[in-house]
């Protein structure tokens, strides 16, 4: 791995997001599942020889972290910066209940408002504190490997790439234990890989349903 690269790594599976259920800032635990994919993943991860892991205090994120910690040997930082988005009114709702009941609202998020309302982050908000939690955990002489969700981790990178926000709508959400790799290049940074994932073995598996980045 090239000296400076940031790992973006997303939280594991949860109840919720089985569920379909909206977490936002809500401070959930993985399940057997997520636990599962973070420990598969730590050790692909932990063969990239990482110098540093920085997580989101957010026990889905800072359990996943702690996987790759027991791999490495690495202490976990936490920065709440690394937060999912806070989504007002929509946490702890089932996202088929959002649809309905705010259905405006929902319109406007699905579309990409960046402000769609319900006491939702703003895009903005949520971008500038990503990057300055990915700027913050950056070990220019090793490979840093941050812990966060969806819907930060997105905003986050594409931040962090400078992408204006019609490119950003191009960019899907990490599936649940994927990765993003950057690196920097001159004065920025380039995006190396992104979505990558570990495989599980098949009683893991069965289980593991597609669900949206975003909100969880």
């Amino acid at each position: 791995m090239t000296a400076g690269q940031l790992v973006v790594w997303r939280h594991g599976n949860t109840d919720w997001n089985r569920e379909g259920r909206v977490q936002g800032g809500t401070d959930v635990p993985l399940n057997d599942l997520g636990r599962a994919q973070a420990a598969a993943t730590a050790r692909a991860l932990a063969a990239l020889a990482p110098t540093a892991i920085v997580s989101s205090d957010l026990r889905r994120a800072a359990d996943t972290a702690a996987a790759l910690a027991a791999q490495t040997g690495l202490p976990v930082r936490t920065d709440a910066r690394l937060r999912e988005r806070f989504f007002g009114q929509w946490q702890g709702r089932l996202m088929a209940d959002v649809r309905r009941e705010h259905a405006a609202a929902h319109a406007r998020w699905t579309a990409g408002d960046p402000d769609p309302g319900c006491d939702i982050e703003p895009v903005d908000a949520l971008a500038a504190r990503g990057v300055a939690g990915l700027r913050a955990a950056h070990d220019p002489a090793g490979t840093t490997v941050v812990v966060s969700h969806g819907g930060t981790a997105r905003y986050a990178v594409a931040g962090l790439l400078g992408w204006t926000a019609q490119a950003r709508a191009t960019l899907a959400g990490l599936d649940n234990c994927a990765w993003a790799v950057l690196a920097p290049r001159g004065a920025g940074w380039q995006l190396r890989a992104y979505n990558l994932t570990a495989p599980l073995d098949a009683a893991a598996t069965g289980d593991l349903a597609g669900e949206p980045a975003e909100s969880r």
